[in-house]
């Protein structure tokens, strides 16, 4: 019997010791998470957190000038910057910009992306040379924005230029053409530099989704005879709906907050005649074209932070597959009614 309980004995004391280090380790693994996010924290609340407050802090005061001791709350109206926001014709103007530039790049964006999707994706020939192909429509992303805005002035350069040069010499112009001076081909310039610069990073993004789907569903098609065309309108963009609904929430937060392009290829005001004014063009002039108005550069930016949660938001709920958010619902509710039944299960044995 001795023997016996000795052994046990010893066996139990085996198992403490092999398990205390498993704790010990996942403790320790925790631990590091923690240790490793500080850096992202500290970072996001001094440059993300901290400037947002103060933004809305400031949309409530008087703030005007350099001079921090004069800021105040506003008594009479705490909204009163808003009102007047809302009551310029130039903030209004340069929304109205915003989203015509946006949606003037962001359709053929995704058309094409798309397109070339179902090109690089193909399952039953592939393509050659995609990695080359996918670099070459990619790179324009790599470029700055200052470089790209730079390259299309010299190119649209008024008078002498590489692009009236050429339509000039080829009769199609009797003289040079100041193109940046005329209000639509500007806006059709700065919607074009867009869309070249992230058609690419929208391909790869739905490249990559398109690469996530099950194979056997596309292999089922085959095997079914359904066609190439009919395969991507059938199976390929429904699986893809979630990225798209990505891509189009990404896109739509770049295109309100569009700054550097039309700042750097016309006069930096919004030219010619506030064609290209967008909404962040128009809180840098408020803050930096002389009076240094925060209040109603404040104001205007929390007036558009508060369009892209709505709009987000609305984007969100148009996209959601209904039918998935209901079966989720269920099963959410099937759970609780499973886990109040072990409840009273567990409280009935006790008794």
């Amino acid at each position: 019997m001795k023997s016996l309980e000795t052994e046990n004995a010893n066996d139990v004391a085996v198992e403490v010791t092999t398990e205390a280090p498993v704790r010990h380790r996942r403790l320790n693994h925790n631990a590091f998470g923690y240790i490793f996010s500080i850096p992202f924290v500290i970072v996001y609340l001094i440059f993300h957190l901290y400037p947002t407050v103060y933004t809305v802090f400031l949309s409530f005061t008087n703030a005007r000038g350099l001079d921090q001791d004069k800021i105040s709350l506003l008594t009479t109206n705490i909204f009163d910057n808003y009102k007047r926001i809302l009551d310029n014709s130039s903030f209004r103007e340069g929304f109205v910009n915003t989203f015509a530039i946006w949606i003037m790049n962001f359709i053929p964006q995704m058309l094409l992306a798309l397109l070339l999707t179902a090109w690089f994706t193909r399952h039953r020939n592939k393509i050659r040379g995609q990695g080359f192909f996918k670099v070459v429509f990619y790179m324009p992303n790599i470029i700055t924005a200052a470089s790209v805005a730079l390259l299309f002035s010299a190119l649209l350069g008024y008078p002498i230029g590489p692009i009236n040069d050429v339509l000039v010499k080829t009769g199609v112009l009797s003289k040079s053409y100041y193109f940046m001076n005329d209000k639509t081909i500007a806006r059709i310039v700065v919607a074009f530099i867009q869309f070249w610069m992230w058609y690419g990073y929208t391909m790869i993004i739905l490249i990559s989704g398109v690469l996530g789907i099950n194979p056997e569903i596309f292999e089922s098609a085959d095997v079914d005879g359904a066609s190439e065309f009919k395969t991507f309108i059938h199976i390929t963009l429904p699986n893809l709906k979630p990225i798209m609904l990505y891509t189009l929430v990404t896109s739509l937060i770049g295109g309100i907050t569009m700054y550097d392009i039309p700042k750097s290829i016309t006069d930096g005001n919004g030219g010619p005649r506030n064609a290209t004014l967008t909404n962040t063009i128009f809180i840098y002039n408020q803050i930096f074209s002389g009076d240094y108005n925060y209040k109603n550069a404040s104001a205007a930016s929390m007036l558009i932070f508060l369009v892209i949660l709505v709009l987000s938001a609305f984007v969100f709920i148009m996209l959601t597959d209904k039918d998935e958010a209901q079966e989720k619902k269920e099963n959410k509710k099937r759970m609780k009614e499973f886990k109040r039944a072990q409840k009273l299960a567990k409280q009935g044995g006790g008794f």
